[in-house]
């Protein structure tokens, strides 16, 4: 029946590409596949694509959604079966991995001769890089903060941390019977590794050794808050939207969470004041990057597709619509020009400098998950700090060669 499913699927694909050719007679067809199941973010995007297509009489751009659960699905059963789009918008931490299956086309000398390159955060940039190599340019990106709430800690007297040691004073004295000090979600996927890394890159080590002595101390950190109760055990079951639920009914007074949350607390929160800063750092600030990338199938309309790419993100272009999708523009040239007189969102637009890609690297995943196995059972008391370190590094040394 899965296997039937993935073929229908794949025949509807093909048969909607089909129809966006006959519509567009005289032009070349580029198709591009996205999952963004919200329907003003849909919107947004078909306000894009046709006004390229009204730009020039050469392409006409036709979008697809594809459910998220499907997406990597059926990537895979296109490049196997010949059947893939032009073009697909996908979550960044992902793009190294087709890239290395040979899907997506090696941009570089085009980005590199492209005047735009410059003015990209290196982070959005670099999770579109494998081996030193282009395959993609960011659509919009997100990050990483810290939310505090200003009247528990004004009624306690504690000052916002700005450091580690800084943090879990903060967090135990903060933390009451009916209050926990501090939390994010640490669940054993990469929900909980993306809340994670900050935390270790702030030591100054990558992602890729957790085995030392920075990892190690950023998985310190987790115990020491879980032990001292300020951090509850509970977080490991808890995703980014249910610790921002916890946060907006008063049971939290600080969280790690992103930008997408805010919308939200603003409609819901109403009985205390609340306010972002960085993450508390060990030796450097740290945060890191969510959001999407545009990439390019290497069997497609190479040429006409990238076009599509150099409008989308004109500058002037980008300005007018990155803010709709929620997003922080990944040009710095344009986020400095968001959000203005919104000091939370300005926030995160500061942050972006010190946003990191996870990653990237083909098998991410399975880094990931050696990662967050590693600082659940910290959590929990399953594991000392370095002996979760030494597992999971033996798991991540299998995988980086």
């Amino acid at each position: 029946m899965k296997k039937l499913l993935a073929i229908l699927m794949c025949v509807v694909m093909l048969t909607c590409g089909v129809a966006g050719l006959a519509a567009a007679e005289g032009k070349t067809t580029v198709n591009l596949w996205y999952y963004w199941e919200n329907l003003s973010h849909q919107a947004e995007l078909d306000k894009i694509i046709q006004g390229y297509n009204g730009s020039q009489d050469k392409v006409e751009v036709v979008a697809s959604y594809i459910p998220f659960a499907d997406f990597k699905k059926q990537l895979s059963i296109g490049a196997a079966a010949d059947m893939l789009p032009d073009i697909v918008i996908l979550d960044n931490p992902d793009h190294a991995a087709y890239s290395a299956m040979g899907i997506f086309a090696d941009i570089t000398d085009k980005v590199t001769s492209w005047d735009g390159l410059q003015y990209y955060y290196p982070g959005p940039m670099n999770s579109c890089m494998l081996d030193g190599r282009y395959y993609g340019i960011p659509f919009g990106s997100n990050d990483l903060a810290l939310f505090y709430n200003e009247d528990m800690l004004a009624a306690a007297n504690v000052a916002v941390p700005t450091t580690w040691d800084e943090l879990t004073a903060a967090a135990k004295a903060l933390t009451t019977d009916k209050v926990y000090g501090f939390a994010l979600s640490s669940l054993q996927n990469e929900e909980g590794t993306f809340g994670f890394l900050p935390f270790l890159w702030s030591t100054g080590e990558d992602s890729y050794h957790l085995n030392s002595d920075g990892g190690i101390k950023a998985l310190t950190l987790y115990q020491t808050l879980s032990t001292e109760g300020s951090l509850p055990k509970e977080a490991i079951n808890w995703t980014q939207g249910d610790v921002m639920n916890q946060f907006s009914a008063g049971n939290l007074a600080m969280m790690v969470n992103g930008t997408w949350q805010i919308p939200t607390m603003r409609a819901n929160i109403t009985e205390f004041k609340w306010n972002v800063t960085y993450i508390p750092k060990d030796k450097e600030y740290s945060s890191d990057l969510g959001g999407e990338n545009f990439a390019i199938i290497a069997s497609g309309h190479v040429d006409e597709a990238f076009d599509f790419l150099m409008y989308a993100t004109d500058p002037t272009r980008l300005a007018s619509y990155i803010g709709n999708f929620g997003y922080i523009a990944s040009r710095s040239d344009v986020a400095s020009q968001q959000y203005q007189g919104d000091a939370v969102m300005q926030q995160f637009i500061t942050l972006m400098q010190y946003a990191q890609a996870r990653g990237p690297h083909p098998e991410w995943p399975s880094i990931s998950d050696a990662i967050s196995t590693a600082f659940n059972k910290v959590i929990t008391g399953i594991a000392t700090p370095a002996d979760a370190a030494a597992e999971a590094q033996a798991v991540i040394d299998g995988i980086v060669k």
